[in-house]
């Protein structure tokens, strides 16, 4: 008997399987390094109109969350497990024999899956024996949104784009390419589409049209903008707990004093007040600022092409759109990649800035800390999930609790799979369906959710967190998040057994995380193909 390679039956699989009219489609829109607050129908004051209306089409979560970093949350989204079970935080650089990614997976079931944009996962994204997509365009490589220093399609190496390339445009291109073919060649096939940028990761770069539309809305200063959006943040309903204080203390673990030479006067590595900022110090940070929103709107207005297409292929009325961020904003200052100049204009391709923390602070309201930590401005994420046939709500929020594990089984289910069967050695799904909560606000049933990333951990149980930080000498912290999502008011002091009762749990979780990962492999660990962090 002849016997295909594992990629040509999938292939197979792809192009000839009829997929029930019951199974639905499934678009992922991640955004790289979004905030909270950072979209207009999570409160603030940047366009983002295609997202806004998707969310009063549909559901928005307020209580979502990711894993604090690019990669981890990634590779959950890619394969259904806490980063620790499969050997992806701390990298291991290969993942598990057992594991199985969401597109192979889908297969099975009759789906083609596209992949555009960022990885960050091990493995390659096409090669059906890792990633499984059906089509890829990955930016493997880059530190620059107008220069990617290394792209490919379907895992082969592309030559540098001729002309100009900006990082947002070209990931929606793609996206947009492989639908229409597969309205073209695999009509009546229902597909999964991973459509995930590069932005508004650092370097801010933006393009010169977009940026011109903020150039004055930041001068008011972070505190003010910050302020407003947690007033809009509580007339949407999206929170009720208070402002959490800026950290002005707080100093990202990456990049260095010495940055600030390269990058001038104008940059500070601390969220300091806003009046101690001199005139030059508060312009630099207010441009910066409007480089970001630039970058999300945007990313907005690419994200309304992709939507365009379903609509122009007859998708869009069945198809599951979710949309989310890899992790909180970016409290980093660095200079990498192709260097800065201080004499480009800010934003161009020339210029490499970070958000950094003051704007950070805002982007992430109304929550403590950044991308990073595992306090909620870490690891809080805004969650769309828009769907007009399969889901009736329109315009409601969902206070459940929800993570970034639950995206594999939700899809699955609502695919045809069985998300018990497991390949040999595979532990099962950590994650749940958000399935019952597309029909109402009922709370998803499960035990805990873990975080463990840069020594940053933290364990959620109900409406308790269990908090602890690398730069505070670890000691745990115990926060009410029914009323106190700002983290301000550290309540283990008052509640010793459950704290003792928590932090047991997460190390016994920790130890059988890590040992489901298996031996870690010989030589330097890798954070995955793809984009640096």
């Amino acid at each position: 008997m002849i016997r295909l390679p594992l990629f040509f039956l999938l292939l197979l699989l792809c192009a000839t399987l009829e997929a029930a009219p019951s199974k639905p489609n499934f678009v992922i829109f991640l955004a790289d390094d979004l905030g909270y607050s950072d979209l207009g129908c999570y409160g603030s004051e940047i366009a983002t109109p295609n997202l806004d209306k998707l969310a009063a089409g549909g559901l928005k979560f307020t209580q979502f969350y990711n894993t604090a970093r690019c990669w981890p949350t990634r590779s959950v989204l890619m394969t259904g497990h806490y980063a620790q079970q499969i050997g992806m935080d701390p990298p291991y650089g290969k993942f598990p024999a057992w594991v199985r990614t969401l597109p192979q997976r889908l297969a099975p079931l009759g789906y083609c899956s596209y992949h555009s944009g960022k990885w960050h996962v091990n493995n390659a994204p096409r090669v059906v024996a890792d990633g499984g997509f059906t089509r890829s365009y990955h930016v493997a490589k880059q530190d620059n949104h107008f220069h990617p220093q290394r792209h490919e399609l379907d895992d082969k190496p592309l030559p540098e784009p001729e002309g100009t390339w900006y990082s947002s445009i070209a990931i929606a291109d793609h996206a947009i390419d492989f639908l229409k073919e597969h309205a073209q060649q695999r009509a009546g096939t229902p597909f999964f589409a991973y459509v995930a940028f590069t932005a508004p990761h650092f370097p801010i770069q933006a393009l010169p049209e977009d940026i011109a539309k903020y150039q004055d809305t930041y001068k008011q200063g972070w505190p003010t903008t910050r302020a407003a959006r947690f007033e809009r943040q509580k007339k949407l309903g999206l929170v009720d707990t208070r402002l959490s204080d800026p950290e002005p203390q707080i100093t990202a673990p990456s990049g260095k004093e010495s940055d600030l030479e390269i990058l001038g006067p104008g940059e500070t590595r601390h969220a300091v007040p806003w009046e101690s900022l001199s005139g030059e110090q508060k312009q630099f940070q207010a441009t910066k600022e409007a480089i970001h929103a630039a970058m999300v709107d945007r990313l907005d207005q690419e994200v309304g092409r992709v939507l365009e297409q379903l609509k122009a292929m007859n998708a869009f009325e069945d198809t599951l759109i979710l949309f989310l961020s890899d992790n909180g904003a970016s409290a980093e200052i660095m200079v990498r990649g192709l260097g800065h100049d201080k004499n480009a204009p800010m934003g161009a391709a020339a210029s490499y800035l970070c958000l950094g923390p003051g704007g950070s602070t805002v982007s992430n309201t109304p929550f403590r800390r950044h991308k990073i930590w595992v306090h909620e401005g870490g690891i809080s994420t805004p969650f769309i999930a828009h769907w007009p046939r399969g889901i009736s709500a329109r315009g409601e929020l969902r206070q459940t609790p929800g993570h970034v594990i639950d995206i594999v089984p939700t899809i699955l289910t609502l695919a045809g799979g069985d998300v018990t069967a497991m390949p040999e050695k595979a532990p099962s799904f950590p994650g749940r369906s958000l399935v019952p909560a597309f029909a109402k606000d009922d709370a998803i049933s499960r035990d805990f959710l873990f975080w463990h990333h840069s020594g940053n951990r933290a364990l959620r149980e109900g409406n308790w967190k269990l908090v602890s930080a690398a730069d505070n000498g670890d000691a745990w912290k115990l926060y009410d998040l029914d009323t106190d999502r700002a983290e301000s008011n550290d309540l283990a002091a008052k509640q010793p057994e459950r704290v003792k009762a928590m932090s047991e749990r997460w190390e016994k979780l920790e130890r059988e995380y890590v040992a489901q990962a298996g031996p870690k492999p010989a030589g330097k660990a890798k954070k995955g193909r793809g984009v640096k962090e």
